[in-house]
């Protein structure tokens, strides 16, 4: 990410803005691991960058203030090591330019296997009156542990700017019990591709529980325009996890938006979640536009959302249905009549992982929680990642149990 903050930016028509952000999606090249440990102590980098780095040294040949932020735990069970450098303006002046970002980062627990992580961002021309600083932001993932990060940035022009720092990745007591998904003392580049494969899980043929999962990909707020990579990156990994769970032998994934009032992909008694072909449908998600239908119809959304639970709760007789996705608020609720229906067909438990980043801006159940609670279902709001791990543990603990007392009550278990 580069942006400006503060002054001006002589860009056509955000000149005259007094706050602007020049995004660089096109100039900002992906982040990658030079080296990792467990190959080679040989690295391919430029001597004076080596150089550099064993210093220790804060240089300021490239005028900038680097800010380290503490490693946060994100939504897919990883900490997340984030910071800031910012450059002003008149720096990067003199048309375009490239800045080279190489940092090392070196676990306290393995100081002989360090990991080098290069980046590259383009920088286009800037017009010369242009004040204010340019941000950037960078971050890496890294497991359970101490670690030593030396950095450097480097233009063009070989003027360097330079930094360290240390950096502590623990646990808190609420998330004690969270099993991360990177080992301790291992460091990683940033996942810049959410949907990626998942690596095959071995499944437990003991078990084998056949679950459906719905998903609402909708951002926090209603009416907003799109999916902001926070939102995105939460619900995506909230079916990660379901998809790691060993316990789960075939998935049923109806991944559907509110806001269009469709189902946007379906995948049928699957092995596991095709999360490529997930991607690829939600990009037919046009948010911020309501088709002329839905103006004409009133109560659409309420008609979607009945239809769409009956249709996939009514006839399938899965070991569980997991709904998921942030609150669906509507003027009028599915219909008492359908619920009820429901309720003396269901005989499977029914699960709500709400992702509700501010809970207290909307305290009331919606739409989706009163037809969960009514069906005598379990709702869990996700607004931390602990809270993801300690609602997916507790989810998986009444379905198991369920299943164990049906096996031994049924009618050839007991004979």
């Amino acid at each position: 990410m580069f942006k400006v903050v503060g002054g001006q930016v002589g860009c056509g028509k955000c000149r005259a803005m007094p706050l602007a952000v020049l995004v660089l999606a096109s100039h900002v090249h992906a982040q990658s691991v030079v080296h990792s440990s467990g190959f080679t102590n040989r690295v391919n980098l430029l001597s004076g960058d080596s150089t550099i780095l064993d210093a220790k040294e804060r240089r300021k040949d490239l005028p900038c203030t680097v800010t380290p932020g503490k490693p946060e735990l994100g939504f897919d069970l990883k900490f997340h090591v984030g910071y800031d450098v910012s450059i002003p303006m008149k720096d990067l002046n003199g048309g375009e330019d490239l800045l080279t970002m190489v940092f090392r980062v070196t676990p306290e627990s393995h100081p002989d296997d360090p990991v080098y992580l290069t980046q590259r961002i383009g920088v286009p021309k800037i017009d010369p009156k242009a004040s204010g600083d340019a941000l950037l932001s960078g971050s890496f993932v890294v497991g359970e542990g101490k670690y030593q990060v030396d950095w450097l940035m480097r233009d063009r022009a070989e003027r360097v700017c330079s930094d360290y720092w240390t950096s502590a990745a623990t646990l808190s007591n609420k998330e004690r019990a969270v099993k991360l998904a990177v080992t301790p003392a291992a460091v990683e580049e940033l996942d810049s591709e959410p949907f990626r494969t998942e690596p095959p899980v071995a499944r437990d043929p003991n078990v084998g529980l056949n679950v459906k999962v719905l998903v609402n990909f909708a951002p926090q707020r209603f009416l907003a325009s799109s999916m902001q990579p926070l939102d995105t990156a939460a619900l995506v990994s909230i079916l990660r996890n379901i998809s790691r769970e060993p316990r789960i032998r075939k998935f049923t994934l109806v991944a559907f938006n509110m806001q269009e009032q469709r189902v946007v992909y379906r995948q049928e008694q699957a092995d596991q979640i095709d999360f490529p072909k997930l991607g690829e449908s939600l990009n037919s998600v046009k948010l911020g536009t309501v088709h002329v239908s839905q103006l004409e119809q009133k109560h659409s959304d309420c008609e979607f959302l009945s239809q769409l639970i009956s249709s996939e709760m009514a006839h399938d007789h899965p070991d569980a249905v997991v709904f998921a996705g942030p609150k669906v608020m509507m003027e009028t609720g599915v219909p008492s009549d359908l619920v009820k229906s429901l309720s003396e067909d269901v005989s499977y438990p029914v699960f709500y992982m709400n992702y509700n980043l501010t809970p207290n801006e909307v305290p009331w159940r919606d739409a989706i929680g009163n037809v969960v609670k009514r069906l005598r279902g379990y709702e869990y709001t996700i607004s931390q990642p602990h809270e993801l791990w300690n609602a997916w543990t507790d989810i998986m603990s009444h379905i198991v149990t369920l299943k164990q007392t049906r096996t031994s009550t049924s009618p050839v278990a007991t004979r």
